[in-house]
C-alpha cells in the first residue's frame, strides 16, 4: 500500500511539473507578467467578445460584429481556424528608448495552445488611445494569425503597457520599429527555452494603419541590422501612413482630417521622438491646447472618445494658422521631421503585400499611391480596392493575410 501511495504521489508530482502554466516561466530575455489560455471563437462559432476590434460605427458593439459586411467577413473565418485555443503570454523585455538608452518595455506573445509553431510573426499594432487597448492588456485581433500555427509577438510600444506614463512617440519610426525588433530578439530565445521554437528561422512581418507604416520601418531595420538573425519570409502592410508629409499636405489642402486625435498625436509624438523641443502652443488652438495632455497622455481614453472630445475634424478649429503652414519657422521644423520619418526610404529584399482601401478617410489613399510609385518594379503585390472604411479595411486585410499564410 505504501509503494502504491508513493507511486501515486510521484505521478502527481510529475504531472504538476508539466502543468501548462508552469511551462511559460520567466526567462532572462522575456519576463512573464501573465499567462492566459483563451479561444478566438466560442463554441457556438461566434467571435470571442474579448477580441478587440478597431473602433468604427460598423464594428459596434465590440461583443459582436454588427454590420452585414463585417459579419460576412468574419464568417469567412469559420471553418479555417486550425488551432482555436491560444496561449497569451504578456511579458517584459529590454528595449531602447527614443535616445537609444536602455528601457524596459512590454508586449504580448500569442501561441497556439498545442502543436508545432511554423514561424514567428512580428506584428506592429494599429493606433490606440487607451492603455487598456494595448496588446499586453487585451485580446488583440491580430492574435487570429496564431490560430494557424504561428507565434505572434506584439510590442506595446513606448508609452503603453509598463511605460504608460510616458508620451507615446507616435509615428516616430525609429523608436517604434526598434520596440518591435527588440521584442523579436527577446522572444526568439524564450520560445526555444519553453520548447516552442518555430520550425523555420524565417520571420513574417505584419501591420495595419500605424502598424502598416511601422512594419515597413521594421523591415528596413532588420535588413540593415539583423539580416541573418531574422531572415524575412514575407511582409504584410495595410492602410499605413507611409508618407507623413504627403498626409500633412493633403489634410491642409482639404482642411479636414479623418481622425482628429491624430493631429496632436503626430505633433507631440514626432516632437518627442526627434527631441525637437517644439511648443505645442504654436500648433494647437486653445480648446485642444488646454486638454490634449489629459485626453491623450493620460491613456484613459480611446481614439473614438478623444475624437469626441475634440468635437471637430476641421483643421481650422484644431490647429493654429502657423501650425497649418509648413513654411512657417516652427512648422517647417516639424514638416522636415515628417519627411525624415517616411518609411518609403529603402528597397525591400523580400516579397511585400500592400493593402489599402480607396475609401479610407482615416489614412489618405495618397500614401498607397506614393508607395506604389516608390516601389515600382520591385517584388511588391498591391491590393487597392473599394474596401470600405479604415476599420472595415482592417478586418478584410487580416482575413486576406490569414488566407494567404500557409
Amino acid at each position: 500500500m505504501k509503494k502504491l501511495r508513493y507511486s501515486l504521489l510521484l505521478c502527481l508530482a510529475l504531472a504538476a511539473c508539466h502543468h501548462p502554466e508552469v511551462e511559460y516561466v520567466d526567462f532572462e530575455t522575456f519576463q512573464v507578467l501573465s499567462v492566459k489560455t483563451d479561444d478566438f471563437f466560442l463554441e457556438d462559432g461566434s467571435l470571442n467578445p474579448e477580441v478587440a476590434l478597431m473602433e468604427d460605427s460598423e464594428l459596434e458593439p465590440q461583443t459582436k460584429v454588427a454590420s452585414t459586411g463585417a459579419m460576412a467577413l468574419v464568417r469567412d473565418l469559420l471553418g479555417v481556424v486550425n488551432s482555436n485555443s491560444l496561449v497569451h503570454i504578456a511579458g517584459v523585455y529590454k528595449g531602447h528608448d527614443t535616445d537609444g538608452s536602455p528601457i524596459k518595455l512590454s508586449g504580448k506573445l500569442v501561441l497556439p495552445a498545442k502543436g508545432p509553431v511554423k514561424n514567428l510573426i512580428l506584428v506592429s499594432h494599429y493606433t490606440i488611445g487607451a492603455n487598456f487597448e494595448c496588446p499586453s492588456e487585451t485580446f488583440p485581433l491580430e492574435a487570429l494569425l496564431a490560430t494557424k500555427g504561428y507565434a505572434v509577438a506584439i510590442a506595446d510600444y513606448i508609452g503603453f503597457g509598463i511605460t504608460k506614463d510616458r508620451i507615446h512617440p507616435y509615428m516616430h519610426t525609429e523608436s517604434t520599429a526598434r520596440s518591435v525588433v527588440d521584442m523579436g530578439l527577446a522572444v526568439r530565445p524564450y520560445l526555444k527555452h519553453i520548447g516552442r521554437e518555430p520550425e523555420s528561422e524565417e520571420v513574417i512581418l505584419f501591420g495595419y494603419s500605424q502598424g502598416g507604416s511601422t512594419t515597413l520601418a521594421v523591415m528596413d531595420m532588420i535588413q540593415d541590422e539583423f539580416p541573418n538573425v531574422f531572415p524575412i519570409k514575407m511582409t504584410y502592410c495595410g492602410g499605413g501612413p507611409y508618407e507623413l508629409a504627403a498626409t500633412f499636405d493633403v489634410s491642409m489642402k482639404t482642411g479636414i482630417t479623418g481622425i482628429p486625435c491624430a493631429i496632436p498625436m503626430i505633433v507631440q509624438g514626432v516632437n518627442e521622438g526627434e527631441q525637437l523641443g517644439l511648443d505645442m502652443a504654436d500648433f494647437f488652438k486653445p480648446n485642444l491646447l488646454e486638454h490634449y495632455n489629459e485626453w491623450i497622455n493620460s491613456k484613459k481614453y480611446t481614439v473614438k472618445e478623444i475624437n469626441t472630445f475634440i468635437q471637430t475634424n476641421d483643421l481650422h478649429d484644431i490647429m493654429t494658422d502657423e501650425g497649418r503652414d509648413k513654411h512657417s519657422g516652427t512648422t517647417a521644423r516639424l514638416y522636415s521631421a515628417l519627411l525624415n520619418n517616411s518609411t518609403l526610404n529603402f528597397l525591400p529584399f523580400s516579397p511585400v503585400y500592400m493593402f489599402h482601401s480607396r475609401q479610407d478617410q482615416t489614412v489618405p489613399f495618397i500614401n498607397a499611391q506614393k508607395a506604389e510609385q516608390y516601389f515600382k518594379g520591385l517584388n511588391v503585390r498591391y491590393d487597392f480596392g473599394d474596401y470600405g472604411t479604415h476599420a472595415m479595411g482592417c478586418i478584410r486585410f487580416i482575413l486576406t493575410v490569414y488566407k494567404d499564410l500557409p
